[in-house]
């Protein structure tokens, strides 16, 4: 009974972890998790059936319920529910994962959102482990063991609920509190795009397509045939990849003159502000008011400002239509701008290629007229991170947002917990006193009556 007991909070305890962590980190990137929701149903042949109000929708619902599960597991809350809706949950994401590695429709799962890559094989097998502890955990689900009572649980369901809803929509209103994307603040681009020297390089194969006498057969280069066969056609197959540097779609073709000025912006030694709108059809265009201050404040400083888009000049002259911009456009890759930032539009501030800033329409920078007339250099938002020994400014803040989320969320927990158990000892030492002295008592009434 012991060692089944011990089975069973090992198998909860390693379900819990993995569900608060993936849960979280697909929460606090809403969109994200839409972006590869809509892969699936792309892959599936379901995208007319996945409108992006349901891919949103999908992805809040999805990551709060595995975030929450994870709670919910860790304090052993409801445990014949949660147990069953966790093995329910991992039925499905296994067989998700199974077509997945066979089928290989998409690369990434997207299980751990950007904070962690696993290829679908490995998606699979971490599938199975999870499938099973969940088994485990379901056959005995009395045996994990409770941190806190069943009168408190509530508090601790609706907390956890609320706080993930609300780390999610915070999410979409700003941005990510944690940014695993290779263009985070304090990123070098031109740094991310580089391949190192001695770097595993690609291999191929391929195979020519040669007809004799009317016959086709198919070469390799080893055995290539002599001059009487006839060249037909040829394929190459990659059969091993080579390295892949974090950044390697990034480029910038200005819409007017059709030029490439990516190199151009990244080497430019002042600030550039670069616009940001995947599709300028579905951008939010309630703060482009704010926007053109920017672009006004840019032009009277002589830094560059441009819109980068993957929209077509149809759109893109919609957009001017509706907002009166005067910045010049650039065409970039969809993918590509939806993974720089996850607001559209969104704004980004670079210096001599390393991203400075970056804010959502919802929360762009203030410039007060008044202080107008100074250079970017005056203001702490355009500050580029500094390194102070081995840790930098970018790494000191990402330092403050977890402690926020240690007080805000793991912080009344623990003293929830703390004050339950506390309770709990007293009332059950209470009671242990209670029939202590009714048993003295029944004692000396028998005593007496003995006498």
């Amino acid at each position: 009974m012991k060692i089944k007991a011990i089975l069973v909070n090992l198998c909860r305890f390693v379900l819990a972890l993995t569900f608060i962590f993936s849960g979280y980190v697909k929460a606090i990137d809403p969109l994200g998790t839409q972006y590869k929701l809509h892969d699936y149903a792309e892959a599936a042949g379901l995208s007319m059936l996945a409108p992006d109000w349901l891919t949103l929708g999908g992805s809040v619902v999805l990551s709060a319920l595995e975030f929450s599960l994870g709670i919910f597991l860790l304090f052993a809350i409801q445990r014949r529910l949660t147990s069953r809706l966790t093995l329910a949950f991992m039925i499905v994401m296994t067989l998700v994962t199974l077509w997945l590695a066979v089928a290989n429709p998409i690369s990434d799962c997207g299980c751990f959102g950007d904070a962690l890559k696993l290829s679908n094989v490995q998606t699979l097998l971490k599938n199975i482990v999870l499938l099973a502890c969940a088994i485990v955990v379901a056959w005995w689900p009395l045996l994990m063991v409770r941190f806190i009572s069943k009168n408190t649980q509530w508090i601790l369901i609706n907390y956890t609920i609320l706080f993930i809803l609300i780390s999610s929509l915070w999410s979409l209103y700003s941005l990510p509190q944690f940014d695993f994307r290779p263009y985070h603040i304090g990123a070098n681009i031109p740094e991310g795009m580089e391949i190192p020297e001695g770097a595993p390089q690609p291999k191929f194969e391929t195979t020519f397509i040669m007809e004799k006498d009317g016959q086709q057969k198919e070469f390799s280069l080893e055995n290539y045939p002599d001059s009487t066969w006839t060249f037909i056609d040829s394929k190459s197959v990659q059969i091993e990849e080579g390295y892949v540097p974090p950044i390697h779609d990034f480029s910038i073709i200005d819409n007017q003159s059709g030029e490439d000025i990516t190199d151009q912006i990244l080497s430019d030694p002042g600030y550039t502000f670069l616009l940001v709108s995947p599709h300028l059809e579905q951008a939010d265009d309630s703060n482009f008011g704010n926007i053109d201050q920017i672009y006004e404040y840019a032009i009277e400083h002589n830094y560059p400002f441009y819109c980068l888009t993957a929209s077509t000049e149809e759109h893109i002259e919609r957009w001017i239509e509706l907002t009166g911009a005067e910045y010049p456009f650039c065409a970039t890759d969809e993918i590509t701008l939806k993974t720089i930032i996850r607001s559209n539009p969104g704004l980004v501030l670079l210096k001599n290629g390393v991203v400075v800033n970056k804010w959502s329409h919802n929360r762009l920078p203030f410039i007060d007229p008044a202080l107008s007339s100074q250079p970017l250099e005056q203001f702490k938002f355009a500050q580029l991170p500094e390194k102070t020994g081995s840790a930098s400014t970018y790494d000191t803040k990402t330092a403050r947002k977890i402690g926020s989320i240690l007080l805000w969320f793991a912080l009344p927990l623990t003293i929830l917990t703390l004050a339950d158990r506390t309770w709990m000892w007293t009332k059950w030492f209470r009671v242990r006193r209670k029939k202590k002295e009714k048993r003295k008592l029944e004692a000396e009434i028998e005593k007496g009556e003995n006498s």
